[in-house]
């Protein structure tokens, strides 16, 4: 998964010349010039040492992941040529999904399109047989029925604010937000909190009753209202946005999330490439078009402690296998306590 910094044959200029080693025993001045030079690298040495001893450990680097696992549920597929009513996501696409997932290698992940919360145990327990455990899960319901918000956790969540039921009006007639909102908060360490919000925005498929991008905007729209109660409160919140979007960065949802960056509750784009530096997270097969649906945004109080050299979207060559979307994911650097 991660590129292996290449390998080069020439010589560390930082060695030190074997001719300093080895002083030549017939010339008394400049073998005593050696000794000066190699004592004084040997206590330089010794004080990098103490220094380093003294320092303070590094920052703890923790990997946060979003991944649309495209229907991990039970409904209706094709198999062996016949449909099959209730029929579980196929084993070749779930070990799939999990290899993408092992080499991501997350601290947190976040599902889209998960199963009831027996579908999520399941996969939790998968998961740990593979040697990823999240003993830390949250689960929601919204108005679909099928398809959940789910996120697992290696740290503890110590605080949850998930909305099941966020009512909208829409042409005269009352909605629901189709997967309703996901937020918890989880803790890092001590003094430092993570505010987690996930989302998954109405599909880009038609819809007899409505628009779909009437839809979409007016779910963006009552999902900026929810993020703006938490930032405009406390703009100091480290807070990161994740999720399928289903709409590209020039339309009204994605820009009606990120926000104007004059205001307290502003969240970054992350622009995430994969190896290639391509930033598609998404192929539609139908038409063969891909896409970025797929987001990380961060708060402005969060920024900072992002490590973009370690952060991007799976570059695993069987992505296909397992959805038609690629995990995004990103590194953040959590401050010592």
């Amino acid at each position: 998964m991660f590129r292996k910094r290449p390998t080069s044959s020439r010589t560390n200029p930082r060695e030190p010349d074997a001719r300093a080693l080895n002083p030549k025993m017939d010339h008394p001045a400049k073998t005593c010039g050696n000794i000066v030079s190699m004592s004084s690298r040997i206590a330089s040495a010794a004080s990098l040492w103490f220094l380093l001893a003294l320092a303070p450990a590094q920052a703890k680097e923790v990997v946060v992941a979003a991944y649309n696992l495209q229907n991990y549920l039970k409904m209706e597929r094709r198999v062996g040529g016949k449909p099959v009513p209730d029929a579980p996501k196929p084993e070749q696409e779930i070990a799939a999904a999990i290899e993408i997932i092992q080499q991501i290698h997350p601290d947190i992940l976040g599902l889209v399109e998960m199963g009831d919360e027996a579908v999520l145990k399941d996969f939790q327990d998968r998961l740990k047989v593979a040697g990823l455990d999240y003993p830390h899960h949250e689960w929601v319901s919204g108005a679909d029925p099928e398809r959940h918000l789910a996120l697992l956790s290696r740290y503890p969540i110590v605080a949850r604010h998930s909305r099941d039921d966020v009512p909208f009006e829409l042409n005269g007639t009352r909605q629901r937000l189709s997967r309703g909102i996901l937020d918890v908060t989880v803790r890092l360490n001590e003094a430092f909190p993570l505010r987690l919000v996930g989302a998954h925005l109405k599909s880009r498929r038609p819809v007899p009753d409505f628009d779909e991008k009437t839809v979409r905007a007016k779910e963006a729209w009552l999902l900026r209202r929810h993020l703006d109660g938490i930032l405009e409160t406390a703009p100091d919140t480290n807070l990161l946005l994740f999720g399928d979007l289903n709409d590209t960065k020039n339309e009204y949802p994605v820009k009606e999330l990120i926000g104007s960056a004059k205001s307290p509750a502003f969240l970054r784009d992350l622009f995430l490439t994969d190896h290639h530096g391509y930033r598609w997270t998404h192929f539609w097969s139908v038409a063969d078009v891909y896409s970025r649906l797929d987001y990380i945004l961060v708060s402005a109080r969060l920024w900072p402690q992002i490590a973009m050299s370690r952060s991007g979207i799976s570059n695993a060559r069987n992505w296909f296998k397992a959805s038609d979307h690629r995990a995004v994911y990103t590194t953040i650097q959590v401050p010592k306590e």
